[in-house]
């Protein structure tokens, strides 16, 4: 299986198959990632290995990085990574796709055949316990990957605790990693424990890894290798039974090649990688993730009945989604604001910038970006009167942050009212 297909086979009773792209091997992987002879799998009396001949993406087994010509065991069950494919190998008979999907997507919505394929590799890889890296585009859903990717596990039982590395300054950023003892800096009135030991047992989420310090790095390493963790101020060291999940946007390879990250650290954690699409390349998605975000955000209202017209609809598929989900999330919920009736119709959706249009022009000899720009306009001076020109009020009223509030301001040409 492999970002945008998959490929099932039965296994011979005896004998080797070689993977790769090229005209000459047993099975064909059609993906830039994988080298024309890639890898060979043998199975025999001892079982079934997997072994590099020389691939350049590599090779990775249950989380090993497989040495060319080294063969390794590749038990029922377990995972190997080709590139960016996933061989698993298993006994019993397939499950059903719908099974797949409920499984792994619990009450996510599900309606493209990407988020189909990549949902079945969380089923795969969740059967594991290897680390996995989670890359994709900011907004693009990595943290619902990574919570499905729990879920389907045998620790899902346990906790899922997850951490952004870019939102907290360094030394903050150890101690809720690490925890730390009483006395070690000023204000640490008592011991605490970190996410690390707090999670055991569960699975650990470092989302924006790329932005993790070097000294963190190095001392998350030591997790890794040594599956125990060492307080802030402490000499003491505590086991800890967790499964790491990464996430990124950067290309994490990349940064390794200039140094910013350390080698070490990425083979640690990158013992698989899941690919998460942008919104853009999913866009049968868009329609199915607006209706749902629509009903839970009339949940939380007290609103019912409230509906996505067919015009509104238009407008999403148009755009080109550089938040993703994120941005679809934010801009349905601001339309149900908006909406004083029971349809949601185009004059709601406002996004930052229009990036597409419906392939349909509208009737009026104004583009459709003017009269969406006039209603936010009229939208937000309605609002700050009725704030009486406090601009948080007022904010709040549109479900938008101050600042996106006062760049409306400014674009529009309104003066910055006083607070009366």
């Amino acid at each position: 299986m492999w970002p945008g297909g998959s490929l099932r086979r039965q296994a011979p009773a005896a004998g080797a198959l070689v993977v790769g792209r090229g005209p000459d091997v047993e099975l064909c992987v059609e993906h830039r990632s994988i080298s024309r002879r890639h890898a060979k799998i043998t199975i025999d009396a001892r079982g079934v290995t997997i072994e590099d001949l020389g691939s350049m993406n590599g090779t990775v087994v249950n989380g090993a990085r497989a040495e060319p010509g080294v063969a390794l065991a590749l038990p029922e069950g377990g995972v190997a990574q080709v590139g960016d494919a996933l061989i698993a190998l298993h006994d019993e008979a397939p499950e059903a796709p719908e099974a797949l999907e409920r499984g792994a997507a619990g009450d996510r919505v599900v309606a493209d055949e990407v988020m189909r394929q990549l949902y079945r590799m969380v089923e795969l890889v969740a059967k594991s316990q290897v680390n996995v890296l989670v890359h994709g585009e900011t907004g693009a859903g990595k943290e619902v990957i990574a919570e499905a990717l729990h879920r389907a596990s045998s620790r899902a039982a346990r906790p899922f605790l997850g951490i952004n590395c870019a939102a907290l300054p360094e030394a903050l950023l150890e101690t809720e990693l690490f925890g730390h003892e009483r006395g070690a800096f000023t204000g640490a009135v008592s011991a605490k424990a970190g996410l690390l030991e707090a999670a055991s047992g569960g699975t650990v989420f470092l989302d924006e890894i790329a932005e993790m310090p070097a000294p963190a790095q190095a001392k998350l390493l030591r997790v890794l290798e040594k599956r125990e963790v060492m307080r802030v101020g402490s000499v003491k060291v505590t086991p800890v039974d967790v499964r790491f999940v990464a996430a990124t946007h950067h290309d994490l390879r990349a940064l390794v090649a200039e140094g910013r990250f350390r080698e070490d650290l990425f083979f640690r954690l990158d013992g698989i990688t899941l690919e998460v699409p942008p919104l853009r390349e999913r866009p049968r998605e868009i329609e199915a993730l607006a209706r749902a975000f629509l009903e839970a955000a009339c949940k939380a209202t007290g609103r019912a009945g409230v509906t996505m017209g067919d015009e509104a609809l238009a407008l999403l598929r148009a755009h080109a989604w550089p938040g993703n989900v994120r941005e679809l999330r934010n801009v349905v919920e601001r339309a149900l604001l908006l909406c004083q009736g029971d349809a949601i119709g185009a004059e709601h959706i406002v996004t930052g910038a229009l990036s597409a249009q419906p392939k349909k022009a509208a009737p009026s000899s104004r583009s459709l970006a003017d009269e969406v720009a006039d209603l936010e306009r009229r939208r937000i001076l309605e609002a700050l009167e009725q704030a009486g020109g406090n601009q948080t009020e007022a904010a709040q009223l549109l479900g938008v942050p101050r600042r996106t509030l006062i760049a409306r301001l400014e674009q529009y040409g309104v003066p910055r009212p006083r607070k009366r």
